[in-house]
């Protein structure tokens, strides 16, 4: 019989399933001698199916009339290898996702034969066995539509009180493979989403709705696995630290974005039970009670993981009484969750300071950490706060109890109120302390916290309920204010607090007291006189251009509608004690790390200075006020050199007056004889190394270019004829892709400061060949510092911001050092 399966035969045609239909109906056994056969016929047969589908609907017909489903069952029962089963389910799931014509679905639904296979005691230790299983659900849910789903269901009365697909799904939900999980989420998803008023009743009813706290519990496990995580690479950083937390954190937004599918489906029941668990499991017994400052590192690590999930939570899950209920629970002290739970660390000791004071609520709290945390503490922080206020199912009334309201939404309600006749609204209105009414807000923070009492069993006095809108917003502000006075913190999370002052203050200075300027203002001076010394630093020839494109930046960031970093970021960021800076890697002194922190500088002061124009009302122009390039002053060794604007270029003539003979070696045993020059030109200069034209000796042929600042010019200690200079990179490492990671970071191992000696004849052409480099410096140095006095005179750059334009020169005629 075995060999006459392989007689020619159309195998298209319908023929071909009349015989493989006839031949396993004569199967009575399956085993290692016939499974071959029937593994063929199983898998022919899809295909004969899914022609005929497109072709021919009597194979089809043939199909029905035959009952193959039921012979499909039988061969099933009759197996006792798992090859079979195999094939089986692979067959089945081709039937289901290629059958298009709708009564062919409906044939095969409408028997018991599916849930049959749904229900079968596969052997799901064999993990391919248990990926075939899967797929086959996946298949069937694809199929699901309010007509279909009735005949996969049992119902009594009215009520579905089966129903297969679902249950034995879900049994797979948390398995530790990801691609089954993947698959399940898919099954349920399909399901929800059909839209049946029964199925929804029964996947809501005991004991299924338990699927939904123990999805928040899994999501549960793996935040407490992200915290160890955390806490781990703040002990032990290692080089895979940050692509081992992507990948949880990846998992992490997965997770939140498959239970944001489920609540989109709309089922009102399955919301509310999602609302109850992610509060009851994750938010008040683990992430609130978390949020404490203390000086173990395990509970630092729980502080910036539950700032980060907080966020994650408000972003992704679009439930406007969860939203609501975590916002009205800020207002809480902290020990109203940490008598009843204990959070990623109960049993830590708190640092015994304003912050861990149990009569502050954790609001308080969050702006404690602003103005007293450390710089990852801030960011969370700060990202909580600007989470709030772009949750669109957040109540104003809230955002206004919390104190971060912002101006144009105050200004919309106090109208309202003022057009329907309240009494206080058109008061309020014109008034420079304008906030919503202490009751409107308050009744509405009031219900919220009589449901926290009520359906949680979590009662406590609120602090900040009795605190005025107004009192809660200045002391946003304050907290702001003084996070810009604060010099240990990184720029990326100042502009992050930049981005929230803006939003509640888009207009002017006019919630800002005298005290709030002054901050500021002695804030930028110190800023302003840093980025002063920093015209004589390593990075002078690029301080313009750096300054340029992070205005550009800065205002970008400002002015966009979401803030500059994303929540995971606080996950990202190294840890302040234990953060790899470019002084760990590189020698001191090195002109890498002296790049980084030009960089930073130049971030904060731009950050300080567009803050000095939005107090006054000013508009934020497109670029700094800076000096264009106008008529640049007398430069004798510039005019000589013969140079245009462009610089020096390996290969091209030089003029050698001025220059000074010397020796050096760039390769051990290969000495090299040029005549040495120092040379500025507006904002750039060059150290050069020309060689010496034999017909013409007052020319040259320019063989090395290097960079003129940063090359610290020292003569030699013992040898008074050698002169010692550092050649720093022609390009600002942090602008260049291939030599900084996703984060920004500096490749710092693959970058080293280059060195030249050079000796000389004498010791009077040694100090000869110093002065000319410290002179040409200075006249770089003065020329850069003339550029920027409009921008540092804050007075004259609120005047000169929308008439001065900065044209950065172009970078790119800088030249790389030839090696010879």
């Amino acid at each position: 019989m075995w060999n006459s399966f392989w007689r020619s035969r159309d195998r298209f045609s319908l023929d071909q399933l009349r015989y493989l239909t006839d031949q396993l109906t004569k199967v009575q056994v399956v085993n290692e001698v016939n499974k071959d056969f029937v593994i063929e016929a199983l898998r022919s047969i899809a295909e004969l199916m899914t022609y005929g589908d497109q072709h021919d609907p009597s194979y089809f017909e043939y199909f029905m009339e035959k009952q193959v489903m039921g012979e499909f069952v039988r061969i099933l029962k009759l197996s006792k290898t798992v090859s079979v089963p195999l094939q089986l389910l692979q067959t089945v799931s081709i039937l289901v996702q290629n059958l298009r014509n709708e009564h062919a679905i409906y044939y095969l639904f409408s028997n018991e034969h599916i849930n049959y296979l749904i229900t079968y005691s596969f052997d799901f230790q064999n993990e391919e066995l248990l990926s075939y299983y899967i797929s086959f659900l996946r298949a069937i849910s694809g199929k699901l539509n309010k007509n279909t789903v009735s005949l996969l269901v049992k119902i009594r009365g009215d009520e579905v009180v089966s129903f297969p697909l679902y249950v034995e799904a879900i049994r797979f939900a948390f398995h530790e493979e990801n691609m089954v999980r993947t698959a399940v989420r898919a099954v349920t998803l399909n399901v929800y989403h059909v839209g049946d008023d029964s199925v929804n009743r029964y996947i809501s009813s005991v004991p299924h709705k338990d699927y939904f706290s123990n999805l928040i519990s899994f999501f549960r496990k793996q935040s407490i696995d992200l915290n160890k995580l955390v806490s781990h690479t703040l002990i032990n950083p290692g080089p895979d630290s940050t692509s081992t937390i992507i990948a949880a954190i990846d998992e992490i937004e997965d997770n939140l974005y498959y239970v944001s599918d489920i609540v989109s489906a709309g089922i009102p029941d399955v919301g509310r039970l999602i609302t109850d668990s992610i509060l009851t499991v994750l938010i008040f017994p683990l992430l609130l009670p978390s949020l404490r400052i203390a000086i173990d590192n395990d509970i630092q690590s729980g502080v910036v993981t539950s700032l980060y999930l907080l966020c994650c939570i408000l972003r992704i899950i679009k439930i406007k009484d969860l939203a609501n209920t975590i916002a009205a629970a800020l207002s809480y002290p902290s020990e109203a969750f940490t008598k009843s739970f204990g959070g990623f660390h109960p049993e830590g000791v708190l640092m015994q300071n304003d912050c861990s004071n149990s009569n502050l609520s954790l609001r308080d709290v969050l702006l404690a950490y602003v103005t007293k945390g450390d710089d990852i503490q801030v960011l969370g922080s700060l990202s909580v706060l600007a989470t709030l206020l772009k949750t669109k199912e957040l109540d104003e009334s809230m955002l206004d109890g919390l104190g971060i309201l912002p101006q144009r939404k105050q200004h919309k309600k106090l109208l309202l109120q003022a057009l329907v006749g309240e009494s206080s609204g058109e008061e309020e209105l014109f008034s420079s302390k304008s906030s919503l009414t202490r009751d409107s807000t308050g009744s509405d923070i009031d219900v919220y916290h009589d449901k926290i009492k009520d359906r949680y069993g979590i009662s406590c006095q609120s602090s900040v309920v009795g605190n005025s809108p107004h009192v809660n917003r200045f002391q946003v502000i304050d907290a702001l204010v003084n996070l810009f006075c604060r010099s240990n913190i990184s720029a990326v999370t100042l502009w992050e607090g930049g981005w929230l002052l803006r939003r509640l203050l888009p207009y002017s200075e006019s919630e800002f007291n005298s005290h709030h300027l002054e901050l500021l203002k002695v804030s930028y001076n110190n800023c302003a006189a840093a980025l002063v010394e920093e015209v004589k630093g390593i990075w002078t020839d690029f301080l313009i251009s750096v300054l340029c494109d992070e205005w550009r930046k800065c205002k970008r960031a400002m002015e966009s509608s979401s803030p500059p970093k994303e929540p995971n970021c606080v996950l990202l960021l190294p840890h302040p004690h234990y953060k790899f800076s470019l002084e760990d890697d590189t020698p001191k002194g090195s002109s890498f790390a002296a790049g980084e922190r030009m960089q930073e500088l130049v971030k904060v002061f731009v950050l300080l200075h567009q803050l000095q124009l939005f107090t006054l009302g000013r508009a934020l122009p497109e670029q700094p006020p800076i000096d264009p390039t106008g008529d640049l002053p007398t430069n004798q060794r510039a005019q000589t050199s013969g140079l245009d604007v462009s610089g020096p270029k390996a290969g091209t003539e030089i003029s050698l007056v001025n220059a000074v003979p010397c020796r050096i070696a760039f390769k051990s045993g290969k000495e090299h004889h040029f005549c040495f020059r120092a040379i500025s030109l507006g904002i750039s200069g060059w150290l050069v190394l020309a060689e010496e034209l034999p017909s013409q000796k007052s020319h040259g042929i320019v063989r090395v270019t290097a960079p003129l600042t940063g090359c610290d010019p020292r003569i030699d200690d013992k040898h008074s004829t050698w002169l010692h200079l550092r050649i720093r990179s022609s390009s600002l490492p942090f602008l260049d892709p291939a030599k900084s990671n996703d984060y920004g970071r500096i490749k710092t191992k693959s970058l080293v400061d280059g060195r030249w000696t050079l000796a000389f004849r004498d010791e009077q052409s040694c100090n000869s060949a110093l002065a000319m480099i410290v002179e040409e410096i200075n006249i770089l140095s003065d020329e850069v510092h003339r550029r920027l006095k409009p921008l540092l005179n804050l007075e004259t750059a609120i005047d000169l911001s929308s008439t001065h334009l900065c044209v950065p020169e172009d970078s790119s005629n800088r030249i790389l050092p030839n090696s010879l």
